[in-house]
Order: C-alpha cells, then structure tokens, then sequence
C-alpha cells in the first residue's frame, strides 16, 4: 500500500510564475482552501518542491 499525501493550497497563485500555476493545476489544486489527495510518488515529490511555498502537506 502506498502512502497518502494530503495536500491543502494556503496561499494565492497571483504573482506566480506559469510553472507554478500549472502545477498547482496539475495537482487538482487552484483556490486556496481547495484540498486534494495523491499518492506518494517521486514525481509528486518534484511537483511539490516547486509549489511548497503555497501548500500545506500532510502525509498519512
């Protein structure tokens, strides 16, 4: 079984570059407040390097 991540936008995508956007999009995220869960995976661990400073993780 693999781990869950849970992941919670706390701060605006405003002012961010594309990359950044497209990834909070890519993760099912865009407003704050929105929440959504992932699989642990290396890949996610890339994406979420890029866009920690605008999300909230918490891992199962």
């Amino acid at each position: 079984m693999t781990a869950k991540v849970k992941l919670t936008q706390v701060k605006s995508q405003i002012g961010q570059s594309q990359v950044h956007r497209g990834t909070l999009r890519a993760l099912g995220l865009g407003r704050i407040g929105k929440t959504a869960e992932h699989d642990d995976s290396p890949v996610l661990a890339g994406m979420l390097r890029k866009v920690n400073h605008l999300v909230k993780i918490e891992r199962d």
